[in-house]
């Protein structure tokens, strides 16, 4: 079995980073799990708000950091955005029945802080880590296919963002 693709980039404001966000948004399918790990911070419901629009989902996107999940109706798929920070294990997530959306057959599950519930991940998901760089002036994205989630998706994904200078909300 041969290693898996890493893609990682610099990003030094937040419109780069919601150009890619929309752009995954754009090219995710029923049954995506994308797993958003970082600090505080660093821009993972910045990425998830913007996946959000590329799906088609109007109107805000807050994070669910106290409701743990927030369903929001896109055009052809629902969004799926778990918010774990809160959660106190995996255990947790299955009294609440919330795995049952990871994956989601009607959407995508876009996860912040998968590690609070790492033994209810799938196996099968896009890992998106995001970090400051730069003394906190940059941000270093890493995604990482793994399993069945297929390295040339996120290569669309890249020649879309290449082809994408403006972010919707501007």
């Amino acid at each position: 079995m041969g290693e898996k693709a890493l893609y990682s980039m610099l990003f030094t404001t937040e419109k780069q980073t919601q150009r890619l966000g929309f752009c995954l948004g754009r090219c995710l399918r029923a049954g995506d799990v994308v797993l958003l790990t970082g600090e505080m911070g660093a821009g993972k419901s910045v990425l998830t708000r913007a996946a959000a629009r590329g799906l088609g989902v109007e109107g805000p996107v807050p994070s669910p950091t106290f409701t743990i999940l927030n369903i929001h109706e896109g055009h052809e798929l629902k969004l799926y955005h778990f918010d774990l920070y809160r959660l106190e294990g995996e255990d947790a997530l299955y009294e609440m029945g919330l795995e049952e959306y990871i994956p989601a057959r009607d959407g995508a599950s876009l996860i912040e802080w998968p590690q609070m519930a790492q033994e209810a991940m799938p196996e099968d998901h896009l890992a998106i880590d995001i970090r400051y760089a730069q003394d906190g002036m940059a941000r270093e994205l890493t995604m990482t296919p793994m399993g069945a989630f297929d390295a040339a998706r996120v290569e669309e994904m890249l020649k879309m963002l290449e082809d994408c200078h403006e972010y919707p909300d501007d």
